[in-house]
Formats: C-alpha cells, sequence, structure tokens
C-alpha cells in the first residue's frame, strides 16, 4: 500500500482528481469549512434525509456535479478527536468495501474548522485502513480478497505536511506489527506451533540488522531450571520453545525495556480440560506472544534509540498420560515450589519463569502480556485490557501509551490482601486463588516472581480477539506497547540531553 501526503488547499478539495474522496465531516454544521460544491452535495444529502448527522453515519455518492472525485464518501465525525476520527474513518472505509469497488486511489480530508493533531490523524488512518484490508488467507485461500486499493492520500495543508509525514511513517510500522500479530494468532494451532513461532522470529531477525534472536530448546530450559514452564509443556508432543528476541536501539549499558508475551498456541486447559464449545478460539491464547513479535516488527522498522529484550515462553496445554496434574507441585526458575490446582491456569506458569529470566537483563522496567484470565473479560470486558502494577509511574506511562494509540488499559488493583488467596498447604504458593477477584490474584501470582525490577502486567484475554461473525485477532496490544517504548525512548533522550 502507497501512503502519500498531499498539501492542498480546503478550496481545493472539489478539484483534486481521484477514484475516491473520502470526506469526514463534523456533525455540527457551523463547523464545515468545504468549497462550494461539496457544501452543496452535503447540504443536499442531508436535506434530502439520504445522510444523517451522527457520529457512525456515512454515505457514498457517485460520480457528483461539480467535484472532480468519481466517488464521494461522506462519513460523520464526532470531533477532530483521534478517536472520533478513527470512528469515522472505520465507517467510510467499510462503505467504500462495498460501494466502491472501482477505488484504486483513496484520498482521505477532514471538513471541519476544528484542527486535527496532523500527526496522530494520519497515524489513525494508515491502521484503519490497513485493519480494513486485512484478509486472512494462510488456510483459507478461497477468500475474499482485499479490496484494490494500492494508494492512500492524505490531503492536508502546507504546514500540515511534516506532521503527517511523521504519522504516515509511525502508522506503517505499527500496522505492519498489528497485521503481523493478527496472522500469526488467527493461524490454526496446527499452523502455528512453538516450532513455527521460533521460526517467524528468526525470519524477523534475518530481516532486521538491529534484531537478534535466539531460541531455546527443552534442554537449555532444563538446565535452567525452568520446572514450573515445562510442567505446562510436558502434555504434548510439541516440543517447548523459548524465544529471546533483542532489539539494540542504543548503547549496551542502557538497561533494556523487557516484553514478556504468553506464547500458549493452544491451550485445552491440560487436564482441568475446558468445556468443548469454542474451545477452537483457545488457539488465540498466544496473543501476548503475537503482540512481542508484532511490536518488534515495528520497533525494528522506526529505530527507536532504546535497548528491548523480548521473552516468548511457548508450548502447546494439552491432556495426555504426561500431563501435569492438580495437585502436583512443581519447583520454578527461581525456586519456589507452586501446587498447581488447576491445569487450566498454565499461563502463569509459564509466565513466572520468564520473569525470572528477565532478571538477567538488570532491565529498566517490564511488561508481561498474556491472555491470562476469563476473570478480565467479566471485569472489563473487550474494551479496555487489564493494567496490573505497583509502579505508579510505569502504570501512568502505559495508560497514556495506550490512548495515544487508541489502544487502552484500564488500571485494575494490585493489593497485598489479594495475596492470601494463593497460600498452599503442599508448597509456598497455589497457582490459583478464590473465583472472586481472579484476575488479581493472576497478577498476584506473577508480581511474586517481579522483586527484582519494575514490572506491569497486561492482561489482554477480553481484547486480543473477537468472537462471533467477527471472529478474529485484533493484533491488540501492538500498539499500545509501541507508543510506550517510543515515549520510553524520548524520555532517555531528554535524560542524556540534560
Amino acid at each position: 500500500m502507497d501512503f502519500e501526503v498531499l498539501s492542498i488547499a480546503s478550496g481545493a478539495l472539489s478539484d483534486h482528481v481521484t477514484d475516491t474522496l473520502l470526506l469526514l465531516v463534523p456533525a455540527d454544521q457551523a463547523r464545515w469549512t468545504l468549497p462550494q460544491a461539496l457544501q452543496a452535495e452535503l447540504r443536499q444529502a442531508v436535506d434530502a434525509g439520504d445522510l444523517s448527522l451522527k457520529t457512525g453515519q456515512s454515505l457514498c455518492l457517485h460520480r457528483p456535479a461539480g467535484i472532480a472525485a468519481q466517488r464521494l464518501v461522506l462519513s460523520v465525525a464526532a470531533s477532530a478527536q483521534a478517536q472520533a476520527q478513527q470512528a469515522a474513518f472505520a465507517v467510510g472505509l467499510a462503505l467504500i468495501k462495498t460501494s466502491g469497488p472501482g477505488t484504486r486511489t483513496l484520498s482521505v480530508a477532514w471538513g471541519g474548522d476544528e484542527p486535527v493533531v496532523a500527526s496522530a490523524w494520519a497515524e489513525t488512518l494508515v491502521k484503519a485502513v490497513s485493519a480494513a484490508v486485512y484478509v486472512y488467507r494462510h488456510t483459507k485461500p478461497s477468500a475474499t480478497p482485499a479490496p484494490r486499493l494500492t494508494r492512500v492520500e492524505l490531503l492536508g495543508s502546507a504546514a500540515q505536511v511534516s506532521e503527517l509525514q511523521t504519522g504516515v511513517r509511525q502508522g506503517k510500522a505499527i500496522a505492519a506489527g498489528i497485521e503481523l500479530a493478527r496472522e500469526w494468532a488467527n493461524r490454526p494451532g496446527n499452523h502455528a506451533t512453538p516450532t513455527h513461532l521460533a521460526e517467524q522470529a528468526i525470519a524477523l531477525g534475518q530481516a532486521f540488522k538491529k534484531l537478534k534472536v535466539e531460541v531455546l530448546d527443552t534442554e537449555a530450559l532444563a538446565e535452567l531450571g525452568m520446572g514450573s514452564f515445562l510442567a505446562v509443556a510436558q502434555g504434548s508432543d510439541q516440543p517447548p520453545k523459548f524465544i529471546v528476541l533483542n532489539y539494540q536501539g542504543s548503547t549496551k549499558k542502557v538497561a533494556p525495556l523487557v516484553l514478556v508475551g504468553k506464547g500458549v498456541t493452544f491451550d485445552s486447559g491440560g487436564i482441568s480440560i475446558k468445556p468443548s464449545a469454542e474451545m477452537d478460539e483457545m488457539k488465540f491464547d498466544m496473543g501476548g506472544a503475537a503482540s512481542v513479535l508484532g511490536t518488534f516488527r515495528a520497533l525494528a522498522e522506526l529505530q527507536p534509540k532504546i535497548n528491548v529484550v523480548g521473552l516468548i515462553p511457548a508450548c502447546e496445554n494439552l491432556p495426555s498420560g504426561r500431563a501435569v496434574k492438580p495437585g502436583d507441585v512443581v519447583t520454578s526458575m527461581s525456586g519456589t515450589t507452586i501446587e498447581i490446582l488447576n491445569t487450566d491456569a498454565e499461563g502463569r506458569l509459564i509466565l513466572c519463569d520468564a520473569l525470572t529470566y528477565a532478571e538477567r537483563f538488570k532491565p529498566a522496567a517490564v511488561v508481561d502480556i498474556a491472555t491470562l484470565t476469563g476473570a478480565c473479560v467479566i471485569a472489563l470486558g473487550h474494551h479496555h485490557s487489564g493494567l496490573f502494577s505497583a509502579d505508579e509511574a510505569l502504570a501512568t506511562a502505559l495508560q497514556s501509551a495506550g490512548e495515544s494509540a487508541l489502544d487502552t488499559a484500564w488500571r485494575m488493583p494490585l493489593d497485598e490482601v489479594y495475596d492470601d488467596g494463593l497460600k498452599s498447604n503442599f508448597a509456598d504458593i497455589a497457582n490459583v486463588g478464590p473465583r472472586a477477584g481472579g484476575s488479581i490474584t493472576a497478577a498476584m501470582f506473577l508480581k511474586r516472581f517481579t522483586g527484582a525490577y519494575r514490572w506491569a502486567h497486561l492482561d489482554i484475554a477480553g481484547t486480543a480477539w473477537k468472537s462471533g461473525a467477527a471472529k478474529g485477532a485484533t493484533g491488540r496490544p501492538v500498539g499500545l506497547l509501541t507508543h510506550f517504548v517510543l515515549a520510553e525512548a524520548q524520555a532517555l533522550a531528554a535524560r542524556k540531553s540534560t
């Protein structure tokens, strides 16, 4: 997809030659800033009742009089804010897919007097276009191909050009990362095994010079003492893989950020087996791993001046004669013994060893990302990821990054009182607590292994994928994570300059 920024006066929009002009317009008519021909078409559509000036409404006009564009798509936005623009983009693009099959060149403009933040506007548009044209085809070659859109023009004033170009560059990188995350999370378990994930990571390392990749096998994990991770993996014939990605954007003396992604490529629940209904969706249980891969894809292209390490413990959780059983006690890499009361609470068992491994990097901060608990879905639904951290500055940075990326997270409690639910009569800690507050006790379990550094946990069980007719991975939280790393790189640069 070719994205180009063009400088154009608002009065010249009617004369711009293109297949389709997507015009985002304010719901408030008093805020329209449009040339006469476009203003006339818009008022006529509103007066005729063809377009309602409500957020989310859109209309496609073919060969409108006095306008050079072959098609004019009008999409109503509540404001110039990025979130409102994202919603308007999505609605307009959906209409173009169904009513504009001849659109190869799409031009986009904002028709309001309230100024957009140009870089954020551009990034939002690029990500929206990428999401609209993505089609999963790896195991479905019969899927309808993506629209024949080959060129997208962002129309703005001369003063906006530089900011728009910055937004396009950042948007393209993040969109590529989101698409990579969606693609791998969408693949079924037999096409996205731990070995396949490791191969994808190696391919990333080969494609980008600043990215180094190491993959540890079962023997290496045993030597490290990762008994908790290996306990989950032992029920499957697929060997576990521990993937280590290293992005070197600064000097070696600069402490890295560490991103840890849960990579359970299929989760049956093990001996504590899940109900069969919707178990197919447990191929998405490696959404955390997919988001780490996607974030590194974006960082490798954007090349921020910061060091980042990615850790992905990847395995399957299956029942067999070798599988770990409820009541078994295992020893983690940290030496902590764990009573496994429920084998379906496996994500925390593989993450705790990865979190211990993270200590060797002497990190500036560690963020783990996991489709960890159904309890988080009950608490927050599918809009916000759950954010847990005892570090105020880190939590604030992640929340701010989510808002900038339109990939939001909601702060959840992490009070010590919840830790009592993890007591065991037979081990240092149990892997599950009571049903109430399940997402919190899961976070408290992970917190036990993070005393050596600043840490945050993102529970993405409600945001990593969609069910129903729109079933598929979302690629979240690649946007949040990328914005977080970029902001930390800016803060690092600011500290160096003082």
